[in-house]
């Protein structure tokens, strides 16, 4: 059915709300309510207090257009238990008329502080002719996600037809999750879970609704979950389907190249080297997931994988997020492979004219080993026989992105392998749904002599003393980073901010060598700074967040984040590791502006309180949601509708076992639950 048949629907509107991704009426129904406001009782003005969202009703004593820097409307509205001020910066010339003094008005808003007491900003109203005029609601008010243009008001009225048709049976809306699995959890239809999650009762239990904890809300969240689950195994699926490369023989390059090395390979290295192989060694295409901690040397296991693809005439991608990181790919990959015939070609975004052209050539040529950032997904980069793509941190690439990259594969029919790495431990919740139907390898192992990094939380009114460690630190032949952060994040305003703390620290610490790297310097200041950094030559770097992964310096003991409330679990984790590789007991000062708000507290005690990356990434997810932790807020990845993969890890382990059921045995309607909860987005999944 579709939306303009629902009354009051034109062309102009359907077109409006299709934007959404909403084109039917069925599609309606699953564009669920993103919280409730009550609205079932009117507070005094007396009793209300900052940060609630209350109905209020009263008559305005004062109301005037100011013109200051920006013009607002502002109107005193007062019941006789207070006082409070209503704030409007978008209004037009009539309301000031229509809110004149003595006027009835019914509002709703949250309540804050401002100049002159209490206020509301932008709330919504109604005039009214008496104080009986217009009953209250007798059940919580559902507030929909929209977009410009769409008030509240539609939706519920478009809402209300929807679930008209729904219940009168007009409108029949498939089960989809399997009925062994209703039964198990005692779920709800999915006829009256809807009804209930977007009108609930006069009853309806409040705080399970507000914490998305209701059985009707549990329920949804299990299809959203096995939704989200099938379509990546699908994806998965269709990709193993294909043929790869085998890649089963080696040369003497490996065995050589880890003679060569100056350590060993933990146990952990081996193991998952081994994984690697086997996957190489077969002719359906690798897709394998490493992740590990923070130094647990992941590098080494990709350059083993590249040896033996090129060992085997294939060709190795290697691409990683951001220009550092992928540089410093370029230097170790360079200084272990270069001695062993295997030139890396290097492409970026900052590779241009003949430079470009000549990378181009050679990749066309078939180098063995091309090391960029996403530039090589770009058109006009072909390769000649693609055989093993390795992504590194690729969370914070979309799907569609590393597909472009495989298709570029040159090997007629075949695809290449995929080795996807990550320093971002994930939890286990998160990797069943966002990397379904994946292999996961775990390096669960550090190099031996590693010690722990001792991490304090100091207050930044204690700068003079934090700046005496580090004279002392350095003073001992210790060498340290110097981390700054802002809240606007943009390459200009952090360098300028790092300048200053740079110079500061520089007139403080005036036998000490002070060395500055920040996002706007050329790629060549840059290596030339890390490298006098890495050689001894520089005892303090003062670096923005650019140095959070892919830099390697063994004596670097002590690290100082500057405001690091404003840096979330991973971030901070990650800039951590930059201390801690080498055999020197160290240490990392996260330094606070304070007062702490909650969250940055917990994020504060957690890091005190342990080393392991993955507790680390469960209280992360916890805290921030998937999409931010796997950082795919802007790819289209994971963005859930009503679930939540850490307040529903109990409904997660029921979601592989119930996806594999799906598959097997009723795969048309595994395709219908992926269109009804990720629409457009399954076509990665090839549904």
């Amino acid at each position: 059915m579709l939306l303009t048949d629902l009354h009051g629907v034109g062309p102009k509107l359907a077109e409006k709300i299709k934007a959404l991704g909403i084109s039917q009426v069925e599609d309606l129904l699953f564009h669920l309510p993103n919280r409730y406001e009550d609205r079932t009782r009117i507070h005094p003005i007396g009793t209300c207090r900052p940060g609630q969202r209350v109905l209020i009703e009263g008559r305005v004593e004062h109301a005037a257009i100011v013109r200051a820097r920006r013009s607002m409307l502002v109107v005193v509205l007062s019941d006789g238990t207070g006082r409070i001020t209503l704030r409007f910066f978008h209004f037009h010339a009539y309301q000031k008329q229509q809110l004149g003094k003595g006027s009835l008005l019914r509002c709703f808003g949250e309540v804050r502080v401002g100049f002159q007491g209490l206020e509301m900003v932008h709330p919504s109203y109604n005039r009214l002719s008496s104080y009986d005029e217009a009953p209250i609601a007798d059940r919580l008010t559902p507030v929909y996600p929209t977009t410009e243009g769409l008030g509240q008001s539609t939706w519920i009225k478009l809402t209300d037809q929807a679930l008209a048709l729904l219940r009168s049976g007009e409108l029949a809306l498939q089960e989809l999750l399997p009925k062994a699995l209703l039964r198990q959890l005692k779920f709800a239809s999915l006829t009256d879970a809807l009804d209930y999650i977007h009108r609930p009762p006069p009853d309806a239990d409040v705080t399970a609704l507000t914490l998305r904890n209701h059985p009707a809300q549990k329920r949804l969240a299990m299809e959203e979950l096995l939704a989200h689950n099938l379509s990546m195994q699908k994806l998965h699926r269709l990709q193993r389907e294909q043929q790869a490369p085998g890649m089963s023989s080696h040369g003497d390059a490996e065995s050589i190249f880890l003679q060569g090395l100056p350590f060993e390979l933990t146990a952990a290295q081996n193991r998952v080297v081994a994984e690697i192989h086997a996957d190489l060694g077969s002719s359906k295409p690798m897709l394998r997931l490493v992740h590990g901690d923070v130094g647990s040397g992941k590098t080494v296991v990709a350059a083993l994988a590249a040896l033996r693809a090129a060992s085997n005439g294939h060709q190795t991608a290697i691409t990683a997020p951001t220009e550092l990181l992928a540089e410093q790919h370029l230097r170790v990959f360079s200084a272990w492979l270069k001695p062993l015939g295997l030139e890396p070609v290097w492409l970026s975004g900052k590779v241009t004219g003949k430079k470009r052209s000549a990378a181009l050539e050679r990749i066309g040529n078939g180098a063995k080993l091309v090391i960029g950032t996403h530039a090589l997904m770009q058109a006009g980069v072909q390769f000649r026989q693609l055989g093993l793509v390795i992504v590194d941190e690729q969370h914070r690439f979309g799907v569609h992105q590393r597909m472009d990259l495989l298709n570029k594969g040159g090997t007629g029919n075949q695809q290449a392998h995929q080795l996807i790495m990550t320093a971002t431990p994930i939890p286990r919740t998160l990797a069943m749904t966002a990397y379904a139907g994946m292999d996961i390898s775990v390096i669960d192992e550090l190099p031996p002599g590693r010690k722990s990094v001792r991490t304090v939380v100091m207050s930044n009114q204690r700068r003079p003393e934090i700046v005496q460690r580090v004279a002392t630190a350095c003073a001992n032949g210790q060498q340290a980073y110097w981390v700054c952060t802002l809240i606007e994040e943009t390459d200009t305003i952090e360098a300028k901010a790092a300048e200053e703390v740079a110079e500061n620290l520089r007139n403080e610490l005036h036998n000490i060598k002070v060395g500055l790297i920040h996002g706007r310097m050329k790629s060549a200041d840059k290596q030339q700074v890390m490298d006098a950094f890495k050689a001894g030559r520089i005892n303090l770097l003062v670096a923005t967040t650019v140095i959070e992964v892919g830099v390697d310096v063994p004596n670097a003991s002590l690290m100082i984040i500057e405001n690091a409330e404003r840096l979330g679990l991973a971030q901070l984790h990650q800039l951590r590791g930059r201390v801690g590789r080498g055999s020197n007991q160290s240490s990392c000062v996260l330094m606070y502006n304070p007062p702490l708000g909650d969250l940055a507290r917990q994020r504060m005690e957690i890091m005190r309180e342990t080393t392991d990356g993955f507790r680390i990434a469960e209280k992360d997810l916890e805290l921030r949601g998937p999409g931010d932790v796997l950082g795919t807020r802007q790819t289209g990845m994971l963005q859930f509708r009503i679930a939540d993969l850490a307040r529903d890890a109990d409904l997660l382990r029921l979601v592989p076992p119930a996806a594999d059921a799906l598959l097997e045995s009723a795969p048309l309607q595994a395709d219908r639950l992926i269109q009804r909860w990720i629409g457009d987005a399954s076509r990665f999944a090839g549904v």
